[in-house]
């Protein structure tokens, strides 16, 4: 683990969504806190993407940026 201070936070799982985490947990041989860090940071990395690209949009659809495809020609 890291040398960083760490907290505990308790969250409440529906029996589904539990046995799920535990199973993704033993077959990758993590602990269950690190499968559901992980989720948590990919949604946080989701949500902020996601934000961003909203933001940017207007600006780049003012320069003629209206797909990924647009984009792509361009940067590639």
């Amino acid at each position: 683990m890291h040398d960083m201070k760490t907290s505990a936070l308790t969250i409440r799982l529906d029996p589904n969504l539990e046995q799920q985490v535990a199973r993704l947990a033993r077959r990758t041989g993590r602990s269950r806190s690190e499968v559901v860090r992980d989720a948590v940071r990919r949604q946080l990395a989701l949500t902020q993407f996601e934000d961003l690209r909203r933001r940017i949009m207007p600006l780049a659809e003012a320069r003629g940026y209206l797909t990924d495809e647009d984009i792509f020609r361009d940067v590639s």
